[in-house]
């Protein structure tokens, strides 16, 4: 375990860690625009793009979480980082839209090994009490790095389209080596010696989506996956749409994101643990819903870019307060399974950011109004579904 290191400082640590990869992950949305012309692709896609980051999450992100209970937390942290690097680096490299989609597929490799193991981290190093704190702070690091990103993005996007991928592998080489000397194991060998002993046969990546769906996690499962699919399907054509509706600029989408997002991690990061605390995950849970759905529609009734913003800032907001309710009330939930549960939450996740992205570009080109239509319609039946 644990003994040269606080919990408080280690934490900052993985907040660091998956700060720098989300905004890694959120910085091409600016300059998703331009590559699109330059490879004289459509909208469809710009979604399949941004969905391809979701398919190697979805198939290993099951497996991960379940082997850093047998093998430890910091080995999955590293090689995702290393990984990371290297898609952000064939990014920028790219000339052809076919290394495009194989950047964003290591992307998923790589959130699939960082993701689900720095979750069961926080489990293992905070006590029930303080894990919705834990879980809230490190949500606040991922959703931060992920709406910074955009604006750093429209930003080094001056000095080159693809400057800000090189910056993004730049910072993930420095994470990386920054982790192997500050960051310690969380598990003992012996309980890395107790999962390996417990494991009687292996199962198929499908067999443990189904046993997922079965089991008392299921529903918590299914939430994460609406979560994320809402998230992306806004961003991934939010761009678009008030470019070809409002004439925005690319400063203009990465000031809504960025700032407006900021607003929203900022009181994540102050409020999000207290209001847990006060009224229950289940009632943050359903208020976070019906937030998000009704500014779904408003977002459709704003005409300027203040409006614009302030919806913006609405939904990142809400979902600050879904994403660590979620994943609180799952680790309360689970026993010596941590891994295996940050691992099935993480990819419930990649399969919205699968359904997301895909489903936006096909109905933006049907109907730029149809992607935000669908969000609504998806979190408000969850609202009633879950009540």
């Amino acid at each position: 375990m644990v003994t040269f290191l606080k919990n408080n400082k280690i934490l900052a640590i993985l907040m660091l860690n998956i700060f720098i990869v989300m905004v890694g992950v959120g910085l091409i949305t600016p300059i998703l625009p331009e590559l699109i012309i330059e490879f004289d692709a459509n909208g469809q896609a710009m979604g399949l793009l941004v969905a391809a980051y979701g398919i190697t999450q979805f198939l290993l992100s099951p497996l991960t979480g379940s082997l850093s209970d047998r093998y430890g937390r910091k080995t999955f942290i590293l090689a995702g980082l290393v990984i990371f690097s290297a898609a952000k680096l064939l990014f920028a490299v790219g000339d052809a839209l076919w290394m495009l989609y194989a950047s964003r597929l290591l992307e998923g490799v790589s959130a699939a090994l960082i993701v689900p193991p720095m979750m069961a981290y926080v489990a293992d190093i905070t006590t029930t009490d303080e894990r919705a704190r834990g879980n809230s702070l490190l949500a606040a690091a991922m959703s931060f790095g992920f709406v910074v990103g955009p604006g750093l993005g429209g930003f080094l996007a001056g000095f080159g389209t693809r400057a800000p991928l090189y910056t993004a592998a730049g910072a993930a080489i420095a994470a990386t080596l920054f982790s192997i000397i500050f960051l310690p194991e969380s598990l003992s060998k012996q309980q890395m010696e107790t999962a390996r002993a417990a494991v009687t046969k292996k199962e198929s990546i499908f067999k443990l989506y189904a046993k997922s769906l079965t089991s008392k996690y299921a529903m918590f499962f299914i939430l994460v996956m609406i979560m994320t699919f809402g998230l992306t399907n806004y961003e991934s054509v939010l761009g678009l749409y008030v470019t070809n509706r409002f004439q925005f600029t690319p400063q203009h989408i990465a000031m809504i994101l960025t700032t407006g997002a900021i607003i929203g991690v900022g009181m994540q990061a102050l409020l999000v643990a207290k209001i847990i605390k006060s009224f229950g995950e289940t009632k943050v849970i359903k208020g976070s819903l019906l937030l998000t759905s009704t500014a779904y529609i408003v977002l459709l009734l704003a005409a300027h870019f203040w409006s614009i913003f302030l919806v913006t800032s609405v939904i990142f907001f809400a979902t600050s307060m879904l994403r660590p309710a979620l994943n609180t009330q799952l680790s309360k939930m689970t026993g010596n399974e941590q891994g295996y549960v940050a691992g099935m939450n993480n990819a419930y996740m990649s399969v919205g950011n699968i359904l997301g992205p895909t489903m936006a570009g096909f109905l933006y080109d049907a109907n730029m109004f149809a992607p935000f239509i669908a969000g609504c319609c998806i979190s408000f039946h969850c609202f009633f579904d879950d009540s």
